[in-house]
Parts: structure tokens; C-alpha cells; sequence
């Protein structure tokens, strides 16, 4: 049984849920809440696990394994079936190119810590960091859909099947959508999202569908 520390709406931690899912892994789910007790991340006993105090973290075979891509890649050659990083070269390239692009360049401009960094040190008020996070998501998202027209299905980031680049794109645009981003300019991008959520393994690792959600 794999324990996966988590947050409802953290993700990272969502992307990591939806690759339990699809691979079919059992998994105990551990919440951690970045508020309650001073934030829960930021307490010895977590820290032991993440110094960064960051989520997620799996932990499986009683090792502590930390960051949502090294974590799916591992899932991914632990458990080859439905695989999620292609095999070939050239593919795998482009898969983890827009796994990247979501997860390094988009994501890390509207993580938490750096939305609270603009609040408290910089004066943002929500306005401010609500157009923050809209630039810095459109520009990522306008590169993201002229990759996916040329290399997906209009089901799916890359060729027909479900990959990495799928399990990153569904919680960026949930985050997109929190902030009041304009998805209209990304239509191929909406419908794969679309698509996907309707699938179970998505479905179930939704934010409102967790046990520590907070609608």
C-alpha cells in the first residue's frame, strides 16, 4: 500500500493521484494541510520526509520518494502498464517537454508560497495577484496549445493515448480556472481537459472529490 501525503487542492499533489489511478495502485491518502497547526508542511515531523516542505510525497517500500514528475516517472517503471512516458526517444522528449513546460515554467509562478511571497512582502492585493498569475498561466498555456495542435489528437497532448503531458495539463487548467484565467483562447486545450475529466481515473482525483476538501 502506497501512502501519498497530500492536499486537496495542491497540483502537484493531483497530478500524482490521477497516476495512481491509471496505473490501478492502491493508496492510502494523507493530508496535510497548509494552514492548520502553522501550516502542517512546515512541522519537524514532515520535514523528516520533505526538507523542502513540499507536497506531494509518496511514500512506498519505506522510502520517501518527493516531486510529482520524479514520482510518475518512477510509478511509470515500477508499474509499466499503462504507460505514461513513451518508450521512444523522440516522443518521450516531447511528452516530458510539455510535462516540463506545465510543471516548471507554469505552475511555480502560481504556487501558494509564491502567491503568499506577493501578498506579504511585495503588498499585492488579490486584484494584483490575480493578474500576476493570468499572464504568467496565458503565456505558458498559449505555447502549450500550439504543441498539442500539432502533436495531439484533440483528446490528448500527444498522439491518442493518455501520457505524462495529460496528467499535468487537467490540474493546471483547475488552477486556471480558480483564478478567472480566459480558457477561451485555448479551445484544443479545453477540449482534451474536457475529455479527460470524464475519465474515472481523472474523475476520482479531482480536488472536490478528496476527503480534506474544503468547498
Amino acid at each position: 500500500m502506497h501512502k501519498l501525503y497530500t492536499f486537496w487542492r495542491s497540483s502537484a499533489s493531483y497530478r500524482v493521484r490521477i497516476a495512481l489511478n491509471l496505473k490501478g495502485l492502491d493508496y492510502e491518502s494523507i493530508p496535510i494541510h497548509f494552514r492548520k497547526d502553522g501550516g502542517q508542511h512546515k512541522q519537524p515531523d514532515f520535514l523528516v520526509k520533505n526538507p523542502q516542505g513540499l507536497l506531494p510525497v509518496l511514500q512506498t517500500d519505506g522510502e520517501h520518494l518527493l516531486q510529482s514528475l520524479a514520482i510518475i516517472q518512477y510509478l511509470d517503471e515500477t508499474h509499466p502498464d499503462v504507460p505514461l512516458i513513451p518508450r521512444a526517444p523522440l516522443a518521450r522528449a516531447r511528452v516530458n517537454a510539455m510535462a516540463q513546460l506545465i510543471a516548471c515554467e507554469i505552475h511555480p509562478v502560481n504556487n501558494l508560497r509564491v502567491l503568499q511571497y506577493l501578498r506579504q512582502q511585495l503588498g499585492q492585493d488579490d486584484e494584483g495577484v490575480k493578474r500576476w498569475v493570468q499572464h504568467w498561466v496565458g503565456e505558458g498555456l498559449r505555447a502549450l496549445e500550439t504543441l498539442v495542435c500539432e502533436q495531439g489528437d484533440g483528446k490528448h497532448c500527444f498522439g491518442d493515448s493518455i501520457t505524462l503531458a495529460d496528467v499535468c495539463l487537467v490540474p493546471q487548467v483547475y488552477n486556471a480556472e480558480r483564478f478567472g484565467c480566459d480558457l477561451s483562447q485555448y479551445p484544443t486545450l479545453c477540449g482534451i481537459t474536457e475529455h479527460l475529466r470524464g475519465l474515472q481515473s481523472f474523475a476520482r482525483a479531482a480536488p472536490e472529490q478528496q476527503a480534506d476538501a474544503e468547498l
